[in-house]
Parts: C-alpha cells; structure tokens; sequence
C-alpha cells in the first residue's frame, strides 16, 4: 500500500468527493492540483493571508451522508511555500485516527474525522461573513438548495416587498450574492442608492467575493463617494472592497483616481486595496503608488502589508523592485531606513 504523505494524497487514496475554498483573501474555489502543487514544492501558494494558506475542505469520505468542512490555516515561509512539519503533524494525528487504512473506509472507520480539528494548531474559525459565503457557494456547486433566508433578501433587494431591513439574514445576503444572475444584477444597482447604510456594508462584505458587472460597479461606486463625502469611512471601503472583483479596468480607474487623492488614502481604504483588491495592484504605475500611499499614511502598518503583498506570486517582483528602487529621501525610502535601525 502506498504511503499518504499528504492531505492531496489523503483525498485522492480515499476517493473522497472533495471541493476545496480559498479562505484567506476571498471565498473562491481551490482547485485541488494547487493544494498538490504547493505540497510537492511546485508552485508557492497563489492567495496568502498573513503567511497562511487559509482552506475550507468540503468532502464526503466514506459511507458519510453529510460532507465535512475542516478550516487549515497551513504555514508558508517567506517564499510563499508550505512549512510542511505543521502539516506533517496533522497528517500523522489523521492516520493514527483511521489506523492507517484508508483503502475502504466505512461509515465506521470515518466516525473519528470530524473529531480531528478539536486541539489542531491548524484549525482556525473563519469570520461569520466567511462562513456565510462559503455555505452559500458550497450549497451551490453541491447542487443543494439556498437557505430559506434567500426568499426575503430576493424580495427585499429587488425592491418586491417592503420588509424591515433587520429581519434579512446574512446567510440570504451570502445566497444572494453568490446566485445573482445578470438581470438581478442590474436590479440591485437601481436600488443600491436607498439601501439602508448596515444592508450596504453586509451587502457588500458578500459582493467582495464575486464577479460583478460594470452596471453594479458603478453603482456601488456612486454610493461609495457618497459615503466618503459624509464622512462615512465603514461604508466607503466596503464599496471599495465590493468592486473589487469587476472587471480590471474600471477598478484601476478608481483605484487609480482615489489613489491620486492623498486625503481619501486614510488606512482603511488602503487596506481594503491591499487586502480584496490586491490583483488590481498588478500594475506597473499603480502597484509604486499605492506603496508610497501607504509609506506616508502614519496609520498604516507599512511593514505588514508590503511583507503580506509580497507573499503573493504575481506581486512578489514588482513590490521588492519598488522597495529597492525607492529614493532614500521617499516616504518608501524612509521606512525602509525605519527598519534598518
């Protein structure tokens, strides 16, 4: 019997029908070659978040009825590639529980799996919006119906029944944003403007994790700018977060217009780019702005998400080029002397 040095190898030898998440910046499906990738030191892993390669592993082993869900937070080093004793650890915890015979598995050999993430140093709770997400997506690539709570949020949002705001539920926002077609789309963007502030920003904090259309972007901008002129920070950078997977252009455009505003680049909206919209940041012009935007927020914590972006495959290059190419005199330039000291 081959031996299973790896989570990839356990799904594969067990013939466990898995879906596996990106948890870190977005809710996203992972295909299961890139957990292979990063576990045969092929490839660094594509979306970190503060070091981490955060899953959800949704899978069915075995005689189950219902699918698993483990939340691993797998360690990177600073090359972005797996740290694989942690990994390893749990590996050997795993098999102790199947005793080693994974050809097979029954209903109950499989009794001690969902036992495994009590004490693991891997395991970690994602935040509410996360999970909702993450429910709302799984339910739908398993071909599983929505939550009860869509109905209502359906009705609320496209403007077909009159509701107070406070009985939608966030798991109908996460159903919602997950199963919009492209008409509903353009009806949420009429009604975007008379939403309620607290439905716009939980709206939005599910919006971050899709695909949305030029029509909604640009509503979800309006309201953005809206809010930043009252004076309304948590709304404005969850806009910002929102849009964040519209098509590249138009992002760039705002981005690069709010970056041009020294007095809008408080912070949060900083981190709401680097942490949702980091693959708009992919730019040659707007990647320098946005870290000498950061260098002269005080606020900011430069060190952390420089280090953070430069975690990422597709932004590693451009982000130490940048930090290396900055005049000591910069607001970069500065920083970087910070550190030396």
């Amino acid at each position: 019997m081959q031996s299973i040095d790896s989570l990839h190898d356990f799904f594969v030898r067990t013939g466990a029908e898995v879906k596996l998440y990106h948890l870190g910046r977005r809710v996203e499906p992972c295909p299961l070659d890139t957990l292979r990738e990063l576990e045969q030191d092929e490839r660094p892993w594509p979306a970190p978040w503060q070091g981490q390669a955060r899953l959800a592993m949704v899978f069915r082993v075995g005689d189950l009825d219902d699918p698993l869900i483990w939340f691993l937070a797998l360690p990177l080093d600073e090359q972005g590639m797996l740290d694989p004793a942690p990994r390893d650890a749990f590996l050997q915890r795993l098999l102790e529980t199947l005793g080693r015979n994974v050809e097979g598995l029954g209903r109950e050999d499989s009794s001690g799996i969902d036992n495994l993430m009590k004490d693991n140093p891997l395991a970690f709770t994602p935040s509410t919006t996360f999970q909702a997400m993450l429910h709302a997506r799984a339910s739908h690539d398993l071909d599983q119906p929505a939550s009860q709570h869509l109905e209502p949020v359906e009705a609320y949002l496209e403007g077909q029944q009159a509701l107070d705001w406070r009985a939608l539920g966030l798991q109908g926002l996460a159903d919602f944003a997950s199963r919009m077609d492209t008409d509903q789309q353009k009806r949420l963007a009429d009604t975007l403007p008379t939403l309620p502030d607290e439905v716009l920003v939980s709206l939005c904090y599910c919006l971050e994790h899709v695909a949305i259309g030029d029509e909604l972007a640009d509503a979800l901008r309006q309201r953005g700018e809206k809010a930043a002129e009252t004076g309304d920070i948590e709304g404005f950078c969850a806009c910002v977060r929102a849009v964040s997977g519209a098509e590249a252009t138009w992002v760039g455009d705002w981005y690069d217009a709010l970056l041009a505003d020294t007095e809008a680049c408080g912070p949060d909206l900083l981190a709401a780019m680097a942490g949702r919209g980091w693959h708009h940041l992919e730019d040659g012009q707007r990647l320098p702005r946005f870290l000498l935007r950061l260098a002269e927020e005080p606020r900011a914590d430069f060190t952390a998400v420089a280090r953070d972006l430069a975690l990422i495959p597709r932004l590693r290059l451009p982000v130490l080029m940048t930090l290396r190419d900055a005049e000591p005199a910069s607001a970069i330039g500065r920083r970087l002397a910070g550190l030396s000291r």
